[in-house]
C-alpha cells in the first residue's frame, strides 16, 4: 500500500471518526482528552508548519493541505484542549466542519487515486514521499 492511501485511510477510519466524538460529545469528554488534544493539537502545527516549509520551497501545490492544518486544525484543537469544560460551542461544531470536510475529501481522494491507479481519469495526484506531485 502506498503512502497517499495510507494517509486516506487514516483520515477516514481514524482521524474523522476521532474528531466527530469530539465534536459531538463537546464539554462531555473525559477531562484527560482536553490534555491530549492540547498535544495533539500543537503536534498537529508544528509537524505542518515544517511540511508547510518544504512544500513551499518545493512549490509543490499541496502546501495549502498543510496551510489548513497549520492555521486552523491544530490551533482549533490546542484551543479546545486548552479551554476544556469553558470550550464554547461554536468551536466544537468548527470541529464537525473540519471533519465532514475531511471525510469527504479523503474519500473523494482514495476514489479517484484508485480510479487512476486503474486506468480512468480520476481527480487524484500521485504525490512522492517529498511531497511532490507525479
Amino acid at each position: 500500500m502506498d503512502t497517499h492511501t495510507i494517509i486516506n485511510l487514516l483520515h477516514i477510519l481514524i482521524i474523522v471518526p476521532f474528531l466527530l466524538y469530539i465534536g459531538i460529545t463537546k464539554t462531555d469528554l473525559p477531562e484527560k482528552l482536553f490534555t491530549v488534544l492540547m498535544g495533539i493539537g500543537g503536534i498537529i502545527t508544528l509537524y505542518h508548519a515544517y511540511k508547510l516549509v518544504v512544500r513551499m520551497q518545493q512549490k509543490s501545490g499541496f502546501a495549502w493541505v498543510n496551510a489548513v492544518h497549520v492555521l486552523f486544525v491544530g490551533p482549533l484543537l490546542f484551543y479546545i484542549g486548552y479551554r476544556g469544560k469553558d470550550t464554547p460551542r461554536s468551536a466544537f461544531e468548527i470541529l464537525l466542519l473540519f471533519a465532514f470536510a475531511a471525510g469527504g475529501y479523503h474519500l473523494y481522494e482514495l476514489a479517484a487515486y484508485s480510479s487512476m491507479k486503474n486506468g480512468a481519469n480520476g481527480g487524484a495526484v500521485i504525490i512522492d514521499m517529498k511531497g511532490t506531485s507525479t
